[in-house]
């Protein structure tokens, strides 16, 4: 009898996953010229290595927040450039990243908020930088890589699709 719970509670766990998946706006994102942004040095990492693992991290964070938008919109993004919180620099025998207050986030883009019949819902070009990460960054992330990015990239989207989002 407990495990025809188990099983069934399990099964209705993976239906709501599911069915809250598929609810998601899709997400396409672009990097143009990416050897050519700001900062997206990788300290004692493999350059190529932290390049792949940063820009699946932003994708994955797009699609996260793209789950508040209606499932028949696809928003498309195009990263310009990109300057991560902090600087890599030695420290003693290896390079890190230090994280101070002027080495503040920064990320630019443009995006498209498609309908879809592929019409335009809302368009921008947007410059994002956030020069107080430190004095009010949320908890949110706090053991997440990119943690100051993410909460950055958070507070843009609220405010820009408010009106947009699934109630």
């Amino acid at each position: 009898m407990m495990n025809k719970f188990i099983t069934g509670l399990l099964s209705l766990v993976v239906v709501l996953i599911s069915a809250a998946t598929a609810q998601a706006a899709q997400v396409e994102v672009k990097w143009t010229n990416p050897d050519k942004y700001s900062d997206i040095d990788a300290g004692q990492e493999h350059r190529q290595h932290f390049k792949d693992r940063t820009f699946k991290a932003f994708e994955e964070h797009f699609a996260k927040m793209a789950e508040a938008l209606p499932e028949q919109q696809k928003l498309v993004f195009d990263i310009t450039n990109l300057d991560l919180a902090g600087d890599v620099n030695f420290g003693g025998t290896k390079r890190i990243r230090i994280i101070k207050d002027i080495f503040f986030p920064r990320i630019e883009f443009s995006y498209q908020l498609l309908n879809a019949d592929n019409t335009v819902v809302k368009s921008a070009e947007v410059s994002l930088k956030d020069m107080g990460f430190l004095m009010h960054s949320s908890f949110r992330y706090r053991n997440e890589s990119l943690s100051y990015e993410k909460d950055m990239l958070d507070d843009w989207f609220r405010k820009t699709f408010e009106n947009d989002m699934i109630k």
